[in-house]
């Protein structure tokens, strides 16, 4: 069985959305075979990288830059898994109030870095997530997932 990590740090209503929305698309009835993990940014190992197959990552855009407990993940995963998960899927989403440029240039670098290859578009919201933004967040799911089925 594939496994799908996803590490969200999620320190807002609007964040808790966006997550329940990221979580409900990838653990769609019509997707088989694939183990969705889920994990807070400031307790995922890079055990659990290494065990996955593919991921999604989530994080507030603070002070024009990722949330420092992702920053954390990446720091903490970054040389153990840097030869082992070269080319693996990840996709991601942000949410900001004054802009989510920083965060996801950062988060572009860190995965440039690691070899992991970008599956899905990027979802960014800026303010209150609408409607078509937690749409957007499911579909990052099930994509993510899909791409996962065997």
């Amino acid at each position: 069985m594939a496994t799908l990590l996803i590490v969200h740090h999620t320190p807002s209503p609007s964040l808790q959305a966006m997550f329940e929305a990221v979580v409900s698309g990838a653990t769609d009835p019509e997707i088989e075979g694939v183990d969705v993990v889920r994990r807070p940014a400031l307790s995922a190992t890079a055990s659990d990288v290494l065990g996955a197959d593919g991921i999604v990552l989530g994080t507030p855009a603070n002070l024009g830059y990722m949330s420092g407990a992702l920053k954390h993940f990446f720091d903490t995963v970054y040389y153990p898994c840097l030869d082992a998960t070269r080319s693996l899927p990840f996709g991601y989403y942000v949410h900001g109030n004054e802009g989510v440029e920083g965060a996801q240039k950062a988060i572009t670098t860190v995965t440039t870095g690691l070899g992991w290859q970008q599956a899905t578009a990027p979802v960014t919201v800026m303010g209150e997530p609408g409607k078509d933004d937690l749409a957007a967040c499911w579909e990052l799911g099930a994509t993510s997932a899909a791409h996962l089925m065997e």
